[in-house]
């Protein structure tokens, strides 16, 4: 089973960036794609965006459009979500999963926490 562990997170300033990664463990014929969650205090989980392994297709929330950006290094099984521009708002725990969207995602990381302070 694919493994995935996230790491990264921290405590920022409004306005600060923060690179995620995630280490790909495991990979399996069948992972095609990794994307990001996170899910605030006492809020649902909320898909962030996703990147195909094997293809540079990538998609957004809206709310995290033309401030995050999602990458990856096939040769060192990594995947990055590059967080500009934070917002109190985007404080939550992270975490990397195998798909494309919210609801094919799964195989999820423990999670990393990214706390944003105005």
């Amino acid at each position: 089973q694919v493994q995935l562990v996230e790491s990264g997170g921290g405590s920022v300033q409004a306005g600060g960036s923060l690179r995620l990664a995630c280490a790909v463990s495991n990979r399996t014929p069948d992972f095609y794609a990794l994307g990001w969650s996170r899910q605030a205090p006492g809020k649902e989980r909320e898909f962030v965006a996703a990147i195909g392994w094997y293809t540079d297709n990538t998609h957004y929330a809206d709310s995290v459009k033309g401030r995050f950006t999602i990458s990856k290094d096939k040769s060192k099984n990594m995947a990055y979500l590059q967080m500009n521009s934070l917002r109190p708002e985007d404080t939550a725990v992270y975490y990397c999963g195998s798909g494309w969207s919210d609801s094919d995602m799964k195989n999820w990381g423990k999670g990393t926490l990214v706390t944003v302070s105005s």
